[in-house]
């Protein structure tokens, strides 16, 4: 009687495990076919913009005998004072103007005396410093782009035939609405990319829905017929006029 009685037991039992199977195989079918579904397409958008700020950094040394150092620095604090007169005369703001620390280097007996403390100063050692250089950093940071550029070429000149020991670097460019520029170009890449999933969808005879997710790429400030990108940005300051480019990646349903 046992035995009668189980297998009606077991024969619903088998039937059961039958159809949670069965369920568990459609769901899985309808969330694979939901997920085959969906295009995921990059979209991108640019802009040349020219840059408004101006950076340009410089600087004045003079070296002198182990014994002429306090009238080393008063030489140089004379340098600084020739230096930002000509600048305002020029017409940059005595507020864009920036006179770093001077720094003071000594020139050791023997060459190869000199060392660096963890501090990073300059240390003779045991040898003996027979003399000292001292530089100062001037750095102009202004909106007046082309007259800091065009004084940049000039400078040099001007100080050479004074005495003054005066070398500049490159000049370094930056635009500052870039924050702003950047919701602009997302919103455009955004576009560009539903753009490119509806005619990719057309092609194959179908119609692209709801915008199921995106996600920012990295920004590239570049200059602007450059073709040089990174994986992580780049951000380019040695031209005036940059290539600002946005990326977008998004997913659409497919119906």
């Amino acid at each position: 009687m046992e035995i009668k009685n189980s297998l009606p037991f077991s024969a619903a039992i088998i039937s059961a495990g039958i159809i949670i199977a069965t369920a568990i195989g459609a769901d899985s079918f309808f969330r694979a076919r939901q997920l085959s579904d969906v295009l995921s397409i990059t979209g991108s958008a640019e802009k040349i913009v020219a840059s408004d700020i101006i950076k340009w950094q410089s600087s004045i040394t003079r070296s002198v005998n182990a014994d002429q150092l306090a009238g080393g620095s008063a030489q140089i604090k004379n340098d600084i004072d020739v230096i930002k007169k000509y600048f305002i005369q020029s017409g940059v703001l005595d507020s864009e103007i920036t006179v770093n620390p001077a720094t003071v280097n000594p020139v050791c007996e023997s060459q190869g005396g000199m060392f660096y403390d963890r501090y990073g100063n300059q240390s003779c050692g045991s040898s003996r410093a027979i003399g000292y250089n001292i530089q100062q950093v001037i750095i102009i940071e202004s909106g007046r782009v082309d007259e800091v550029a065009r004084l940049a070429q000039t400078a040099a000149d001007e100080f050479v035939g004074q005495g003054i020991i005066f070398t500049t670097q490159n000049l370094e460019y930056y635009y500052s609405k870039l924050a702003e520029l950047r919701l602009d170009l997302l919103a455009e890449a955004t576009k560009d990319a539903q753009e490119r999933a509806r005619r990719i969808a057309q092609s194959t005879g179908k119609k692209i829905g709801a915008l199921q997710s995106a996600s920012q790429g990295v920004f590239q400030v570049t200059a602007k017929n450059s073709v040089e990108v990174s994986d992580y940005g780049a951000y380019d300051t040695s031209s005036l006029e940059k290539k600002i480019t946005g990326v977008v990646r998004a997913s659409f349903t497919i119906k």
